[in-house]
């Protein structure tokens, strides 16, 4: 699929019109990853967000040393590791693909810069990310009430 169709389908990437998704589309890097293979690992400093082109990933809380759970999964169109792009730039939960996952991947750093230095772009793409985390946060507090109500 081209880059473009691919930013066209995500919900970070939708209101904004041709020519700023060519520019985005410039940016972006086609990489697969395997299963098992981490895109970002919790704790640690990221370096690229994704866009799931395809496949799908599971989103783990690290409890331990040898103790995870996931939490989430993401899948097509789906924007993944926005810890890239947002101050102080490190993983809140580790990524991993649960199948062969083809990505977008974005340096979040330029990603950033380009939100600072085309302000109508900025604004659409964060806000896109404050829903993405809004979100993934409505959905991880719903299944903690199930788990606190069978307790």
């Amino acid at each position: 699929m081209e880059k473009i169709e691919v930013l066209k389908r995500c919900p970070m990437f939708r209101e904004l019109d041709e020519e700023q998704l060519e520019l985005i589309a410039s940016m972006a890097v086609s990489e697969v990853y395997e299963v098992g293979e981490s895109l970002g690992k919790q704790g640690r400093a990221q370096e690229k967000a994704f866009i799931i082109e395809d496949g799908l990933v599971g989103i783990y809380l690290e409890l331990g040393p040898m103790m995870h759970r996931q939490i989430q999964a993401a899948s097509n169109f789906e924007l993944v590791c926005w810890s890239a792009m947002l101050p102080p730039y490190h993983m809140f939960s580790t990524v991993r693909a649960i199948e062969t996952t083809k990505v977008l991947a974005f340096n979040g750093l330029e990603l950033a810069q380009l939100c600072q230095s085309h302000p109508p772009i900025g604004c659409k793409i964060h806000r896109s990310v404050a829903q993405t985390i809004a979100t993934r946060l409505r959905s991880a507090y719903t299944q903690l009430m199930g788990v606190t109500a069978q307790d």
